[in-house]
């Protein structure tokens, strides 16, 4: 059950939710002057503009398709019953002279339903709300968006002309509640949605922008990949991103993941003379909300060839040292071609030994215990061996002997 503040919150942005549609509704902005609009299969009834309705009046349709076969005048009023989307049209009456009094455009449609409503934060200080209509309803239709704050007040939950059914709460509140109202509202009436949000739950950053791939100088398995936050998600010490990067050589269908906090890493296991593609993705560094979409899809190959030792010079020759040139830097922290290699297979041979040891004493521990268990059965199976020994010598003796 709600508590008070929560009927409260609710009467609050309901009550905003009914004034702002009677502003609407009864602005007359839905169309030109003259323009009826009506419910799909009910009964209408066509009042001539110009002049008080008479048994002469008589009306006529434009586009010379006739009055439907739904249609009767009565003193003066034109009856349409079980209108649908054929009866639309543009009716004109005139006198019992011929002389034009007025028109009405009939406009046919349903009455709106609530809106499908979902919200998403693509940063930690403003989310936005998308929806899509839940009856197509043949009518100029407009949508009052507002959202209830965590202190109780009404604010509107802005709208952008360049991007239709989107409306933004902008400075959120990250774990705060908050409840979104989408109201859809045509000449016929209204619905709404009502939809509590916390921003941290629904926080889906933008993928990480500007991904570079470049191959790393004579190591041909390979690749450095860069790239930077997207520029929606202003970077703070508090509110960092966490990224997952995919890569696989484009004739492969598997991918690799590799999981990081920075925005660069280095691919060490690519494979020799195959284009590679990559991506990343990137989600709230405490793990709120969800993974952002990939980023667009980035190719490089890695470096071709492989380093090679130098030829032996002959005996008797000298061999000159080469003209001076500044050699291709090779980064601190990224390892050559083959002393990676030999590294990987150095640190998993200390791996493969430390489990062994671990292995044999955990072993040896067993083994101990076993021994000390069997040690302590085998005294107690001697103990009882002289007790049956004794039992079975007093047995023996005569009865007056063991008085």
């Amino acid at each position: 059950m709600l508590s008070l503040a929560g009927w409260v919150s609710r009467g609050l942005v309901l009550l905003a939710m009914v004034l702002a549609t009677a502003s609407i509704t009864t602005s007359g902005e839905w169309g030109e002057e003259g323009v009826a609009y009506a419910e799909l299969g009910s009964d209408v009834a066509l009042t001539c503009p110009g002049g008080n309705p008479s048994s002469t009046t008589r009306w006529q349709r434009h586009g010379g398709s006739g009055l439907p076969s739904n249609s009767r005048v009565q003193q003066g009023q034109l009856f349409l019953s079980h209108v649908d989307l054929p009866s639309e049209g543009t009716y004109s009456c005139q006198d019992g002279a011929g002389l034009p009094l007025g028109s009405v455009a009939l406009r046919v449609g349903r009455l709106p339903g609530p809106p499908s409503v979902s919200c998403r934060a693509s940063n930690y200080e403003n989310f936005s709300c998308f929806w899509t209509p839940s009856v197509e309803t043949h009518l100029p239709t407009r949508y009052i968006t507002s959202y209830l704050s965590p202190v109780q007040s009404v604010g509107p939950c802005v709208q952008d002309a360049s991007r239709p059914l989107t409306c933004t709460v902008s400075k959120s509140q990250f774990w705060s509640l908050y409840r979104v109202n989408v109201t859809e509202v045509n000449p016929l009436g209204s619905s709404f949605t009502l939809l509590n949000i916390i921003a941290q739950r629904i926080a889906k950053p933008d993928p990480p922008e500007r991904v570079r791939v470049e191959p790393v100088p004579q190591a041909p398995r390979r690749l450095r990949v860069s790239w930077e936050y997207p520029s929606s998600w202003r970077k703070e010490l508090s509110f960092q991103l966490h990224f997952r990067l995919r890569y696989r050589p484009v004739l492969h269908d598997s991918w690799s993941i590799i999981e990081t906090s920075n925005v660069s890493e280095v691919i060490t296991d690519a494979v020799m003379g195959l284009e590679h593609t990559v991506q990343v993705s990137a989600k709230d560094y405490l793990d709120a909300g969800s993974w952002s979409e990939w980023s667009p899809e980035v190719r490089a190959w890695p470096a071709a060839g492989q380093v090679t030792e130098p030829s032996q010079a002959a005996p008797d020759t000298v061999e000159l040292d080469p003209p001076a040139e500044e050699p291709s830097p090779v980064p601190d922290n990224e390892p050559v071609a083959g002393q990676g290699d030999s590294m990987e297979k150095v640190a998993m041979l200390v791996s493969l030994g430390v489990f062994a040891f671990f292995a044999l004493v955990a072993l040896l521990l067993f083994a101990f215990l076993v021994w000390i268990r069997a040690k302590k059965q085998s005294k107690e199976a001697e103990k009882h061996q002289e007790l049956l020994a004794a039992a079975t010598h007093l047995k023996a003796l005569p009865k007056g002997q063991i008085l």
